[in-house]
């Protein structure tokens, strides 16, 4: 390689791109090395760039010539040594590549080292305190394009240091003033005092991060941290007067000096918004800041808030702005100054002590009065529209209905609301009186509205008008006027009447009824059973493992094709359980692949395969680090990985280079559709279809199991398993059809199945609509349901049912709890063969079920079909899809960067469910008066930014389900008691003990459960006084981990049961579970140091959240024992539910 000597762009870029190549290319053993030594080169870079770009001042002419040369002369020498120490590395790099030797790849590192010490040597030489003040005397940047230059290359090197949370305030800073900069060169003026203050703080700012960096010891780097801080609290929060009084400045001078021409603003909105954005983030700091300052100026400040997120959704829309009056446009300008002066202008300390002044006081109440201006404006050019039906769901109508019923006759119940709100409750009682009405009439339509138009448009009307009473009775209940209420109450009672006309208009009402057939007959089993009924692939097993078994020492490939359907997926998982291969490799591992796929979610699934670890452990952890560890994991271990569903061969180039080839026989299994070709020479093994005679026997198994078909079925049983045209999957769906249907109507259903002649793959979906067709609604919902995890996937059933509850899904039923009737609506989808059983629990409950990838697919194309839910990802524009803005449902994949919440909120109103995935870079400002108010379900995943709870989820009042994957939160604020309806609260992915508030307590809602899954790695478990607590789960029997029980003066049932529990560990080989029970008066224990460990046990007790402890940390359950963090009530008669979701969901990228 040859470095550039024409310029020193070339130079550094040259040097930057080879580091890159070789830390892609060489061994992992360097990757750490090259990449501490590619961010030193950035470093020297963003040196090199000042020196460069900066000009002599006019003022320092008489003294230059020599400064000048200095200038240039470390200009040089910064350039010349990336010159003379990258052919070296060059040169060692060559010949590890040529001749493979060990000795090659230490003469790399040597040189990698010595390249990092001339580098750190340079640093601490030549660019030191002094050499910068000198350079900041006689030199200057000047021009706006190059400072911002300049703080963009210092925030480069800000972006590998996220580990030090000073650091990520440091770059946000930077950030402001860029956007600042920009937003006040819109009007050409002259910034030349906020340019030279941005440029004196970032060259600081780049000595102390060389600093922090090159202090390999960590000897003054705490120190350095803390000089950090004071920079940013000192030079770029305008909390120091001379920085605000520079701020203003330029704001009072860009407000003065604009135009009517507003062309400007037209052509560069996003450089308003981010300015604004920043804004947003500043008056935020001030109100987290300023926890005792007085409420009506926090009121204030959150209406200034609300209104300048209103701009920002309002800029980001090029179609809304555009059809603003001109005056409009240049008003928005001048209010973006005006806010940023307000707020620019406040003081913590003067909040605290003395609230606002009086000419501060003054502005912000003028501001409001202009933002409240430019809202109603807007409003006139884009009314509010009434609610539109089509963007509600379409599944399910009439449990949505019977959901809303339950919830109005709660809300009467309760007297309405909050004493200070004029709650409308006889209007609200007349809705419900005539939405009751309107409930019967459907259920009496709902076999004939599809041969009848008229009913049909009864029925849709219906529907949406219930849909707008639900939108505007759950938004009165948060605060909202009640300016829309009449209306509904006139539309809902004209739709009465018209309908009452209907029905006495009808000759014979009963006449017209049809009676609807009882095809369907109730479920045998109260729990869903393993779905391992296997026929015909005994043959292909032992040919596969017989071709993964023998042949080359080198690594090879086996590819299993075929239609969808036909068995791959069921094949290779016998194939994965087979004693045979678990003996012959070392390790074997698992991935689903799909159509939709990441380099990091196929890494994360083989570590989590391989090690039987949570995703959760892996959330911060690059790519890179990522396949350094898998390929640690395998290497010199002979292995075997299946890659499932396969659709194309990049899937394959993603992850090869993280698999070693060794040279001991380990195997890549692949199963796809189509035949790929992973090497040159591999071949695809081609899986057949069921013969007649094979589909006959495993219909027979699915339906009848061991008992066999009745004779007087066997002629039409028969001819059905013709019909499935050799497809598995078809033979089980078309099982699950006619095992929920009554015997005497099995031919009647099966001239459906022969209705057309399709291809095989074709019939698969023709009979899954079938299939579809006969669920009950609220199955049918809870089916689409499933496409929410990842590849239909659920790792842990608890989340889908508790999901289900709070959807309003599942129906209450007398004499049993709603988490029962859920699990009775996956053991009826279990039976029709919709949902696979791929694990159970000892107790023959269900712990890990999915779709199959074509039961997906079809349920990927419901949810569109019928608006169930609505997705936004792959960087799609959120305002460009069409019949979104009534959205019910939505799943945000904040990775895109084209959906904030912000927006969410306005182009979604009626938002109950939002779930955000990956959200790695979301922060507590996109949350902030962001979320859609109406929220029933809220899940946020998968973030690692955020160390504080989102105060404003609190408000969601309405909320039923929250998922919190929250890395590093450490408390849960006592505010969550506002959430009075919660059912369901979820943590996972915390590194960190996370406390629960005495507040728990009030929230009646909540119900405790438990299951192994929540607890996978519990060693310790303490209860104390829990006198009302019948028995300790049994399913904690299940934890492999439980080294310990501790029960002191409980009921002799709890007692019998942790006996039990015991029973069923030394039944799995837990031979060293010890039991520990204190009576009311004395102690029994089943070791001789009993005391002992007590006295270390009792000072355990406390209750955290912490799903992922360290191995040396206890992981414990306390349920009412004594703690500061949470007491129960004594009068307390609901359960307490806390949900520690282990294993939170990969919500589906395939939607």
């Amino acid at each position: 390689m040859e470095i550039s000597s024409s310029s020193s762009t070339d130079c550094f870029d040259s040097a930057l791109d080879y580091l890159g190549w070789m830390n892609k290319t060489l061994e992992y053993e360097l990757c750490f090395d090259i990449w501490n030594l590619e961010k030193e080169v950035r470093l020297l870079q963003t040196f090199d760039l000042y020196l460069r770009m900066c000009r002599r001042r006019r003022n320092h002419e008489t003294c230059l010539e020599r400064d000048e040369e200095e200038k240039d002369v470390a200009s040089f020498r910064i350039q010349n040594l990336i010159k003379r120490r990258m052919p070296d590395l060059v040169f060692a790099c060559s010949e590890y590549l040529i001749h493979s030797r060990l000795p090659g790849l230490t003469q790399i590192k040597s040189e990698l080292t010595i390249f990092r010490e001339a580098i750190k040597l340079f640093f601490e030489t030549d660019i030191k305190e002094l050499c910068i003040n000198f350079l900041l005397d006689c030199y200057w940047l000047r021009e706006p394009e190059l400072v911002i230059d300049f703080i963009d290359s210092v925030s480069k090197n800000l972006a590998e240091l996220r580990e030090r949370n000073v650091f990520g305030t440091l770059k946000e800073k930077l950030m402001f003033w860029k956007s600042f900069i920009r937003f006040a060169m819109l009007q050409g003026q002259q910034l030349i005092d906020l340019l030279i203050h941005a440029e004196v703080v970032a060259i600081n700012a780049l000595r102390l991060i060389s600093i922090w960096w090159f202090d390999r010891e960590g000897e003054v780097r705490n120190e350095t941290e803390l000089q950090i801080s004071q920079l940013i609290g000192e030079k770029i929060i305008p909390s120091d007067p001379q920085v605000r009084e520079t701020y203003i400045h330029v704001l009072t001078a860009s407000k003065l000096s604009r135009s009517s021409d507003t062309s400007a603003l037209e052509k560069n909105k996003h450089l308003v918004v981010d300015f604004v954005d920043c804004l947003v983030h500043n008056i935020t700091e001030l109100l987290e800041s300023c926890t005792s300052i007085l409420v009506p100026i926090i009121f204030h400040m959150q209406k200034l808030l609300d209104g300048l997120r209103f701009l920002t959704i309002l800029l980001r829309h090029p179609e809304k702005f555009k059809e603003l009056r001109h005056e409009m446009k240049t008003l928005i300008g001048v209010v973006v100054c005006d806010a940023a002066i307000v707020i620019f202008s406040l003081s913590v300390n003067q909040l605290i002590k003395e609230g606002l002044a009086k000419e501060n006081d003054v502005a912000l109440f003028h501001l409001l009065k202009v933002l409240k201006f430019v809202r109603a404006e807007v409003a006139q050019v884009y009314p509010v529209t009434s609610v539109s039906p089509f963007g509600f769901p379409r599944t399910n109508e009439l449990g949505s209905m019977d959901f809303l019923i339950e919830n109005l006759i709660e809300l009467e119940s309760c007297n309405g609301a909050d004493d200070s709100i004029a709650f409308p409750n006889d209007q609200i009682h007349t809705v419900l009186h005539d939405l009751v009405f309107l409930r019967s009439f459907l259920g009496k339509i709902v076999d004939q509205r599809n041969r009848n138009g008229k009913l049909q448009a009864l029925w849709s009307r219906v529907i949406e008008v219930a849909y707008r009473a639900e939108f505007v009775i759950d938004s009165i209940v948060i605060g909202d006027k009640h300016e829309y209420l009449e209306s509904v109450v006139r539309d809902i009672q004209l739709l009465r009447t018209e309908i009452e006309t209907y029905e006495c208009t009808r000759h014979d009402t009963g006449a017209q009824r049809t009676n609807r057939k009882s095809f369907h007959v109730e479920s045998k089993r109260s729990t869903p059973v393993l779905n391992d009924v296997v026929v015909g692939l005994d043959d292909e097993v032992k040919t596969i493992i017989d071709r993964l078994t023998r042949g080359s020492k080198l690594l090879d490939f086996v590819s299993i094709v075929g239609m969808g359907g036909l068995g791959k997926t069921t094949l290779a998982n016998r194939i994965y359980n087979d004693p045979l291969i678990l003996r012959h490799f070392h390790i074997v591992a698992w991935c689903d692949v799909s159509q939709v796929y990441s380099i990091r979610s196929l890494l994360v699934q083989l570590l989590c395969s391989i090690c039987s670890e949570s995703p959760d452990r892996y959330l911060e952890m690059d790519k890179a680090d990522l396949a350094h560890m898998l390929y640690k994991r395998l290497k010199r271990n002979r292995y075997l990985i299946i890659l499932d569903d396969v659709w194309e061969i990049e899937a394959w180039n993603l992850v090869k280079s993280s698999l070693p080839d060794d040279a001991n026989e380990s195997r890549i299994l692949f199963t796809s559709r189509i035949e790929l070709q992973f090497s040159p020479d591999s071949n695809a093994y081609h899986l057949r279809q069921l013969t007649d005679e094979e589909s006959w026997k495993l219909l027979q198994k699915k339906l009848f199991g061991e008992e066999g078909c009745p004779p007087g079925l066997i002629e039409v049983g028969s001819q059905i398993a013709k019909f499935c045209r050799g497809l598995p999957l078809t033979v089980v769906l078309v099982a699950g059809i006619f095992a929920n249907i009554a015997e005497n109507y099995w031919k009647e259903v099966a001239k459906s199945l022969t209705s057309s002649s399709v291809l095989a793959d074709e019939y698969c979906k023709k009979t899954l609509e079938l299939s579809y067709s006969h669920l009950p609604d609220e199955l049918k919902s809870c089916l689409l349901y499933f496409c929410l995890f990842s590849a239909g996937k659920i790792s842990d059933v608890c989340i889908i049912s508790w999901l289900w509850i709070s959807e309003g899904f599942v129906r209450k039923t007398e004499g049993k709890s709603l988490e029962d009737v859920a699990n009775d609506y996956l053991t009826a989808l279990v039976d029709r063969s919709l949902v696979m059983v791929t694990e159970q629990g000892s107790a023959g409950d269900t712990k890990v079920c999915r779709l199959h990838d074509l039961v997906h697919e079809f349920c990927v194309q419901k949810l569109e079909e019928e608006n169930f839910i609505h997705n936004i990802r792959h960087g799609k524009d959120p305002y460009s899809l069409a019949c979104l803005s009534n959205a019910y449902r939505g799943v945000y994949d904040t990775n895109s960067r084209k959906l904030k919440t912000p927006e969410a909120m306005l182009s979604f109103p009626n938002l109950r469910t939002m779930i955000l995935i990956q959200c790695f870079e979301l922060t507590v400002l996109d949350l902030e008066s962001s979320l859609p108010k109406l929220l029933r379900v809220l899940i946020l995943g998968g973030i690692n930014s955020v160390a504080v709870f989102p105060m404003e989820v609190v408000l969601l009042v309405h909320l039923r389900f929250l998922g919190l994957d929250i890395a590093r939160l450490k408390s849960i604020p006592s505010a969550i008691d506002n959430l009075s309806r919660l059912q369901t609260l979820v943590a996972s992915g915390l590194d960190v003990d996370c406390w629960l508030p005495k507040t728990i307590w009030n929230i009646k809602t909540l119900s405790w459960i438990a299951s192994s899954a929540i607890f996978p790695r519990l060693e310790k478990l303490v209860v104390h006084d829990c006198t009302k607590l019948e028995e300790v789960p049994s399913c904690l029997g299940e934890c492999p981990t439980l080294e310990m029980i501790e029960v002191r003066r409980c009921s002799e049932s709890v007692e019998s049961s942790v006996e039990q529990i015991q029973q069923e560990q030394m039944d799995m080989g837990n031979e060293v579970l010890r039991i520990v029970i204190e009576h009311f008066g004395y102690t029994s224990s089943d070791s001789e140091e009993e005391e002992e460990d007590e006295e270390e046990e009792s000072s355990s007790s406390e209750t955290d959240l912490s799903s992922e402890p360290s191995p040396s940390e206890t992981e414990e359950e306390s349920s009412g024992s004594e703690t500061d963090s949470i007491e129960p009530s004594p009068s307390e008669t609901e359960p307490l539910l806390l949900s520690f979701w282990y294993d939170m969901m990969q919500l589906a990228a395939t939607l």
